[in-house]
């Protein structure tokens, strides 16, 4: 069967002046333009395709990739708005429509955002959202504690950065647990740390079996250093007083602090300071 929205096989049935006929077991027959044509391609050839419908709602192919496929996430440009909704350069023509209930807020021309790619079932056209809680289920998880997990950050609230969870699920990183420079559109490795009874996912960052928690001087100093601009005029030489000063901790513990950040790859040490580099 031929599937709108993806990436696929399909064999060269015949050569015509318009291009390529292509097909698979069923009945439908698609061009694929000269334009596009790998050269030297012959009849019972396999081309990967990306299939979809034109603004006439024909089905068209083409052999460049999206940026995502339907039922994927990924940062989209919003392009222009207009009677049905906004648009997005998903790296395809036309663009992808994002229709206003879609929309999880009013979305601006030229900034970017978390876009899912949907399929109406009834139309067999693709289109966008930005309601992402909406496609991700914890009903079910296909993840346990300890997992390590692909993230792609979709938001931010008081809490923490919200992550969609191997593509699946929904989790929140907590502030606590942040330790270096994370933006919307990110997509980061992670660990699943806690599965809460509600089957809510706390993600961390760091392997778990590295460390099992940062504790709190660790996360204090490493909001200290990229509160000052990524560089902190002080090091593991300084004295006791200047270390108590500014943290109000031990020398002791400043080092082990330090030495964990340092361990992670998160700072690089010079002699001047410490610069954060995560």
């Amino acid at each position: 069967m031929i599937h709108t929205g993806r990436m696929q096989d399909l064999t060269v049935l015949r050569r015509t002046s318009e291009g390529l006929v292509l097909g698979d077991d069923d009945a439908v027959e698609i061009v694929l333009p000269n334009s596009e044509c790998p050269k030297g391609t012959e009849e019972g050839a396999v081309v990967k395709v990306f299939v979809f419908r034109d603004k006439d709602g024909k089905h068209v192919v083409t052999t460049r990739k999206p940026k995502a496929q339907v039922g994927e996430f990924a940062m989209m440009r919003m392009v222009a708005t207009r009677g049905a909704g906004a648009t997005m350069d998903w790296g395809m023509e036309p663009d992808l429509l994002i229709p206003h209930e879609e929309q999880k807020r009013d979305l601006d021309v030229d900034r970017w955002y978390v876009v899912r790619v949907a399929l109406d079932a009834e139309t067999d056209r693709l289109y966008g959202s930005t309601r992402i809680e909406a496609f991700l289920d914890n009903t079910v998880l296909t993840v346990k504690q300890g997992d390590e997990v692909s993230l792609m950050v979709f938001g931010r609230s008081d809490l923490g950065i919200s992550v969609i969870v191997n593509d699946i699920h929904q989790g929140l990183v907590h502030n606590s647990e942040v330790f270096k420079q994370v933006s919307i559109g990110d997509r980061i490795a992670g660990y699943v740390k806690t599965v809460r009874e509600d089957n809510k996912l706390d993600i961390v960052l760091q392997p778990i079996g590295y460390r099992q928690y940062i504790d709190a001087n660790t996360a204090m100093l490493a909001k200290r250093i990229q509160s000052r601009g990524g560089f902190l005029p002080l090091t593991d030489k300084s004295s006791a007083e200047e270390i108590y000063s500014e943290f109000g901790i031990s020398k002791k513990a400043f080092k082990k602090a330090l030495g964990a950040l340092y361990k992670d790859r998160l700072v690089r040490l010079e002699e001047a300071g410490v610069v954060w580099v995560g």
